[in-house]
């Protein structure tokens, strides 16, 4: 099977069809590669196997095609293998949100939804959108990032232990606090491990302490933030801010003018900015007058909360960018 799709792409080199560019879908499963290409759909061949040999030969395969856009659906980490071999290829990847995808689909009249299908949307999602490409995550900041997911998953198992403790009958509450036990163990467990990764990486160690000197920033998110917000310093204030979904978008159309709201983004990263935002309007000088400015205004709360979380990203970001520690940054964004 993996031959007769490699004789494929052999194919498209002897037709001289690499004059154009060519934009490539993968749809990833847990068993198999659908690879779908626009505007060449010579490409479209047999599945592969999603493996470590399936892969080796569907990079190898696609090296000397010299593709203008890869494009993939972030797929609950799925694809990461797939993506570590093509970055290491030195090949163009994108892992695209699911529901870009889905929309750009429904748009264009594909409501049908197989796996081929989706990497035909894929391939002609890369073609039309032409998506900007950004640094993959290496391998030491992905293991961070998974360690930040289980510690994640491991509080929101405590949180429903906890609640389901309150209500249970005396025969399984024993179990349940058990159970909590061992999870409270397994959270400081996770815990000292990120410690470790911190602590063993000088260039961490400095990007902790320097967001960190911000108050109301603490070790939660300094490391979601370099876990899951590497682009943290390297984008301007509005696309950072829109990369985490916490900058407002018009809804406007014809004379009617719709309240501006936020959407998307990387929701864990801003669950854990709302928290430090929170905290930062007690505790951080800069934080609590913006806030106090705009209820004075007489702005809404829920607009006030997404204005100060916007703030305290924005100076994050600055921090981060300059190198500039929380007091000799505060001046310019007092």
């Amino acid at each position: 099977m993996t031959q007769d799709w490699a004789r494929l792409a052999e194919n498209l080199l002897e037709e001289n069809l690499m004059s154009r560019p060519m934009y490539v879908g993968i749809d990833v499963s847990k068993a198999q590669l659908d690879v779908s290409s626009s505007p060449t759909p010579e490409l479209e061949g047999p599945r592969l196997p999603n493996t470590t040999a399936g892969i080796a030969h569907l990079v190898a395969s696609l090296r000397p095609l010299q593709p203008s856009f890869i494009v993939l659906e972030a797929t609950r980490g799925l694809e990461r293998p797939l993506v570590r071999a093509l970055v290491t290829a030195a090949l163009p990847v994108v892992v695209i949100n699911p529901r870009q995808v889905r929309e750009f689909a429904k748009a264009t009249g594909r409501l049908a939804k197989t796996d081929g299908i989706d990497a035909q949307v894929l391939a002609r999602f890369a073609e039309a959108v032409k998506p900007a490409l950004r640094q993959v995550p290496d391998s030491a900041v992905q293991a961070l990032a998974a360690l930040m997911a289980r510690r994640r998953q491991l509080v929101e198992m405590v949180t429903a232990e906890k609640n389901r403790l309150s209500r249970a009958v005396r025969s399984v509450r024993r179990r349940i606090q058990a159970h909590l036990t061992w999870l409270t163990a397994e959270v400081a467990r996770v815990e000292e491990e990120l410690d470790q990764a911190i602590q063993q990486s000088p260039i961490w160690r400095e990007q902790e302490d320097l967001l960190q000197s911000a108050p109301g920033i603490g070790p939660v998110v300094t490391r979601t933030v370099l876990a899951d917000l590497p682009e943290l310093g390297t984008l301007t204030r509005k696309q950072i801010a829109a990369l985490v979904g916490v900058a407002p978008l018009n809804r406007d159309s014809g004379t009617w003018r719709d309240k501006r709201t936020v959407w998307g983004g990387r929701a864990q990263v801003r669950a854990v900015v709302y928290m430090a935002a929170v905290v930062a309007a007690r505790f951080n000088p800069v934080i609590r007058a913006f806030y106090q400015r705009l209820c004075a205004k007489g702005k809404a709360k829920k607009g006030a909360l997404t204005a100060w979380m916007r703030k305290l990203l924005t100076i994050l970001n600055a921090m981060r960018k300059s190198g500039t520690p929380w007091r000799g940054i505060v001046v310019q964004h007092a």
